[in-house]
């Protein structure tokens, strides 16, 4: 098993940025990725950013891709989102996910509240 714990959200004005932590606990050298997922009100939990535990590939939604940037650090099992660029869609809980094997997201952070105002 793996415990998440992010932090960093937070209110920001539009054109603003923030930067979320994750830290990994517990089995983490099995790791295969983690990533970023968000849910706004009403709406399903959608991808954010990924990034494989071994490789530097990551990856972004359409939505988020040029203004996020995901990063890990593997010493400190820690995995980063920087969000410039801020806008008001941007809005939602954010969670920190691994994938321990490289098929589903079995683990999850309790989540962090982003909100960017208009």
């Amino acid at each position: 098993q793996v415990q998440l714990v992010e932090s960093g959200g937070g209110l920001v004005q539009a054109g603003g940025s923030l930067r979320l932590s994750c830290a990994a606990s517990g089995r983490t050298f099995r790791l295969y990725r983690m990533g970023w997922f968000r849910q706004a009100p009403g709406k399903e939990r959608e991808f954010v950013a990924a990034v494989r535990w071994s490789a530097d590939n990551p990856y972004y939604s359409d939505s988020v891709k040029g203004r996020f940037t995901i990063s890990r650090d593997n010493a400190k099992s820690a995995v980063y989102l920087q969000m410039n660029s801020l806008k008001p869609e941007d809005t939602a809980v954010y969670y920190c996910g691994a994938d321990p094997n490289g098929g589903t997201w079995d683990n999850w952070g309790q989540g962090t509240q982003v909100t960017v105002s208009s």
